[in-house]
C-alpha cells in the first residue's frame, strides 16, 4: 500500500472494488469508465460494461473518451444503439448503473441539468443524457462524485435522475419499477448507503483513510444518518495505482 495517491484515485479504486463479476453495469463517461477498466483487470474479469450508444461487453483495454466512441465497442459481445440499450434496461437486464451529477440530495436524487432556477439558470449543465433512464430502470444505481456542500444539498435545484424522490413509496407512486433505486454513493471522502425499507435516506457507511466522520458531516449539506459502525476503507494498493497510472490513464485525462 502507498500513501501517495489522490482523492480521485481513491474514489476510482473503491468504485472498482464494488463492481461484481458476471454482472451487467451501465457505465457513464469519466470516473465510472476508469473504475470499470480497473475492475476488469483486477476484480471482475467477466464484468459486462454497457454504454449508452450501444457497446455491450467491451474489453476496456484503452480508456474511452466518451460513451459513443470506438473503444466502447472494442471486442464487445454486441454493438447496437441507444434505443436497444434503453430497452435492455427497461426489460430488467442491467444490474447496476453508475452515475454522476452536480448535486445529490438525501434521497439520492441527482441534478445534472441546472443550478438555480430553470429560467434563467445560474449555471446550465449538460442535462440528462441517459441518466434519467439509468436511474429509473436499472435495478441498482451507484453515484460517483466529489463531496462538498455545493454538491450534497438538502434539495436538488432540478431532479434530473430520480433516487428515492421524497422517500418511502415515492418511486412506485411515480410509476417506476419496484425494488429499484440507489444503493451507494462513492465520493472523494467516503462511501454512503441508503436506509432502504425505512426512511430511504442517505447513510454513512465508511470513510476514506485520514478522513473523519466529522469531515464528512461538515462537507454535507444535510444530516447523514449513522445507523451502525463506520469503517475506514483500505487505501489504494500499489498494483491498483500502477494499473491506473500506467495502463488505464497514462495521459492523466482524469487522474
Amino acid at each position: 500500500m502507498t500513501a501517495d495517491y489522490s482523492a480521485t484515485e481513491m474514489m476510482i479504486c473503491v468504485t472498482a472494488r464494488i463492481m461484481q463479476d458476471d454482472s451487467t453495469a451501465f457505465i457513464g463517461t469519466g470516473i465510472p469508465m476508469l473504475a470499470a477498466s480497473l475492475a476488469q483487470r483486477l476484480y471482475a474479469p467477466n464484468l459486462i460494461p454497457i454504454f449508452e450508444f450501444g457497446g455491450t461487453g467491451a474489453q476496456l483495454e484503452q480508456l474511452p473518451r466518451a460513451v459513443g466512441e470506438a473503444r466502447t465497442f472494442h471486442r464487445a459481445v454486441a454493438a447496437s444503439g441507444i434505443c436497444d440499450i434503453m430497452e435492455t434496461a427497461q426489460r430488467g437486464f442491467i444490474d447496476y448503473g453508475f452515475l454522476g451529477g452536480a448535486q445529490i440530495d438525501m434521497y439520492g436524487n441527482l441534478n445534472s441539468t441546472v443550478i438555480g432556477s430553470y429560467y434563467p439558470p445560474q449555471v446550465r449543465l449538460p442535462g440528462s443524457g441517459g441518466g434519467n433512464d439509468v436511474g429509473s430502470l436499472c435495478w441498482r444505481t451507484i453515484s460517483v462524485m466529489r463531496h462538498d456542500k455545493r454538491r450534497f444539498v438538502p434539495r436538488c435545484d432540478f431532479v434530473t435522475t430520480p433516487g428515492y424522490l421524497t422517500g418511502c413509496g415515492a418511486r412506485e407512486a411515480a410509476g417506476l419499477p419496484r425494488n429499484t433505486g440507489p444503493i451507494q454513493v462513492i465520493s472523494t471522502l467516503g462511501k454512503m448507503g441508503f436506509d432502504v425499507g425505512n426512511t430511504y435516506r442517505m447513510t454513512l457507511e465508511a470513510v476514506f483513510p485520514n478522513i473523519t466522520i466529522q469531515d464528512i458531516i461538515e462537507n454535507t449539506g444535510f444530516e447523514l444518518l449513522i445507523l451502525g459502525d463506520v469503517e475506514t476503507l483500505d487505501p489504494p494498493t500499489a498494483e491498483e495505482l500502477r494499473i491506473l497510472r500506467e495502463e488505464i490513464d497514462p495521459d492523466r485525462l482524469y487522474i
